[in-house]
């Protein structure tokens, strides 16, 4: 081991932006060798399984000033394991490796993290992907948009990312990251989780715009979530020499990486990625976590576009200032319609059955008024009167904001895509790239958006793998078709009310899934807050201590 001290100032805003990056013509990370455990062999190859040991003395001593989640700064000392590769036969020398931080001392005060909460904190966004490979302290698992596939046209930018390469309001645009040419800044959790007493392990992840030499494509679905499958199963491969608690592992992510946080909460043990784990040389442990953050998660993607019709299908889009094509946003609203039967959930605090005729309801009396309300409560007298003479479609009587489904949707305003919205007909959406196969970048994964395509596809159909695809990308199919025993039962989820990112339903309905279940689900809306963003880390850092029972 060895120590050093770095002067490193933490983000002090509360209002943050988590998980993704975002920039245009950044260049990709590739060919960076691993250190500390971490294999340089290439694809194909495999090693020793003994080369998934952790060696628990191989760190740097590091301290940093790091702000809490209040922006109160802090002294941090903590032991940091540099990047090691999570599974013995990586497809490159860059993404499937991780690297761990363990705080020792806090403001002087020793810290024993020997039974602490792990905080799983993924850098995915847009499913694109993520890397650790330089970084040299908590905090910089970087995102990779060097080049981003998914065709042509403002459809081609990911979901979580502004059309024109702009860094979203509250992300910080500069970081600490090791020269990668990725994103760095992210806030992606770790710092808070660390200055918090917890232990964050940082995972980078294979993503959509990866290619080998021969032009096939190794980071599509399901990549991503094989990945975190894969560093789960280090953690617990690892209990005991690992420090924290394997059996107490928390994850953290937003927009895709909330996507892919929820699937993995969803989806632990199943048996659908036994042949992707033994083919990437995952370690032989158990792929089940504790607890899920998810914010803004954009799932469901089969089921996303009627979704978003049924949302945001009456607004203007950013992009024309006009409504969409209304003869396909009825037909898809339809297919939403029938989705929506055939799940029988039922809403949170006893609503009933969730319906697309009382959808509407049910997002007003359960998420958004109470949001506003809480946002309202909390501003001062004068402050309120002012928020209240800009919004007059807001009645507020008795501590309580009330208002119109119409009325909201006004509010929001533009909507940020076009229709379909995640399976474009021209194939221009970054999930169609989610979805490519061998040398074909993008392909259908909707058979609406299979049979008008515009690209002159020789086939109106999808291709015969794409429903195991689905599955394996889907935390619904595990929540409500395998209602898997294994998966996460304590969940956190949260996402802007001014999010035009995908539709408020599909996190309603993952909460409702869980809810059903009988899971222990924490759900709620930020007011006035677009995508990617979190008010309220605190809340979340304590609720981790919660439901893990750590007491220190």
């Amino acid at each position: 081991m060895r120590r050093e001290t770095v002067q490193h100032r933490a983000l002090k805003r509360r209002n943050v932006v988590i998980g993704i990056g975002a920039a245009a013509g950044v260049a990709a990370v590739g060919g960076i060798a691993l250190t500390a455990q971490a294999s340089s062999d290439k694809k194909g190859s495999t090693t020793s399984p003994d080369a998934l040991v952790f060696d628990k003395d191989d760190y740097t001593e590091l301290t940093e000033t790091i702000a809490d989640a209040a922006g109160t700064d802090h002294s941090v000392t903590y032991h940091f394991y540099k990047p090691r590769n999570y599974v013995t036969n990586p497809s490159d020398d860059t993404h499937q490796s991780l690297v761990v931080s363990v705080p020792v001392k806090i403001d002087g005060k020793a810290v024993d993290a020997s039974d602490a909460p792990i905080v799983l904190a993924n850098a995915v966004g847009a499913y694109m992907p993520s890397t650790v490979a330089t970084a040299t302290g908590v905090g910089q698992a970087a995102l990779e948009m060097g080049s981003v596939g998914g065709g042509t046209g403002t459809g081609g930018m990911p979901s979580g990312l502004p059309t024109d390469g702009s860094i979203p309001s509250g992300m910080p645009s500069g970081g600490t990251g090791g020269g990668t040419g990725a994103i760095n800044g992210m806030v992606n959790l770790a710092k808070l989780a660390l200055v918090a007493g917890y232990v964050a392990v940082e995972p980078g992840t294979r993503g959509r715009s990866l290619t080998d030499s021969s032009g096939t494509y190794y980071g599509t679905a399901p990549a991503v979530i094989v990945d975190l499958k894969a560093a789960v199963r280090y953690i617990r491969f690892n209990k005991g020499r690992l420090p924290g608690n394997a059996d107490r592992i928390v994850s953290t992510g937003t927009s895709a990486g909330g996507a892919s946080s929820a699937l993995l909460g969803a989806s632990g043990d199943s048996k659908i990625y036994d042949k992707y784990l033994k083919e990437a040389g995952a370690a032989d442990a158990s792929d089940a976590i504790f607890a899920t953050g998810a914010w803004c998660p954009i799932t469901d993607l089969e089921h996303a576009d009627g979704a978003y019709e049924w949302n945001w299908g009456s607004n203007v889009t950013q992009s024309t200032g006009k409504v969409v094509d209304q003869t396909v946003s009825k037909e898809l609203q339809s297919q939403f319609a029938e989705y929506q039967a055939k799940l029988k959930l039922r809403g949170l605090n006893g609503y009933g059955l969730l319906t697309a005729r009382n959808y509407d309801d049910y997002l007003l009396r359960t998420y958004l008024q109470e949001s506003a309300t809480k946002y309202l409560a909390a501003l001062s007298d004068s402050d309120r009167e002012t928020y209240l003479a800009k919004n007059t479609f807001i009645t507020w009587s008795g501590g309580k904001a009330t208002f119109t489904w119409e009325d909201y949707l006004a509010h929001v305003g533009a909507r940020k895509k076009t229709t379909p919205a995640f399976d474009a007909f021209d194939l221009s959406a970054g999930e169609n790239n989610e979805f490519g196969a061998g040398t074909t970048e993008n392909r259908h994964f909707t058979a609406y958006s299979a049979k008008n395509d515009t690209t002159g596809l020789s086939t109106k159909r999808v291709a015969s793998d794409i429903p195991e695809k689905l599955r394996l990308m889907n935390p619904m199919y595990h929540l409500l078709e395998e209602r898997n025993p294994s998966r996460s039962k304590h969940w956190w989820i949260r996402l802007g009310t001014s999010d035009t990112d995908t539709s408020h339903v599909i996190s309603a309905n993952l909460a409702a899934a869980v809810d059903n279940l009988g899971d222990d689900v924490n759900h709620s809306f930020y007011w006035d807050q677009g995508h990617a963003t979190n008010v309220d880390p605190g809340d979340f850092i304590k609720w981790v201590a919660k439901v893990t029972g750590y007491k220190k």
